[in-house]
């Protein structure tokens, strides 16, 4: 007889059950959205008595102030959108005066210089 003998030998495990007994996995789509209800629609939630639905990227009251909300988001859209138009109006009235002052700089040079040949001529004459 061994001393330790068989304390540490461990015991056998009983066999697996088969892993699903559902027939779930052979069902079709349609059949699975009737049953399982797999057709979940637009995400919503109920906060403070509340209700919000998400749709189209953008959380929508249901219950309670639909007007004014929807009204307030569209004010807010319109607002960034002519918060957009007007800084690209700025960039385009910047590089604008950019031009013109270019344009001004090099008149004020040929300037200089038609007055310079023009005394040139003065003096050789």
């Amino acid at each position: 007889m061994p001393l330790f003998g068989n304390m540490f030998s461990p015991k056998k495990t009983p066999p697996r059950k088969s892993a699903s007994l559902s027939n779930l996995h052979s069902l079709d789509r349609t059949t699975k959205e009737a049953e399982l209800g797999l057709d979940y629609g637009f995400p919503s939630m109920n906060i403070a008595g509340q209700s919000l639905t998400f749709e189209n990227g953008q959380w929508i009251t249901e219950s309670g102030g639909t007007g004014p909300q929807r009204d307030m988001q569209r004010l807010r859209r319109r607002n960034l959108q002519l918060e957009e138009e007007n800084n690209l109006l700025k960039l385009k009235v910047d590089i604008l005066l950019d031009m013109l002052s270019e344009t001004t700089a090099e008149s004020h040079l040929m300037e200089k210089e038609l007055e310079e040949f023009k005394n040139l001529g003065r003096r050789r004459k």
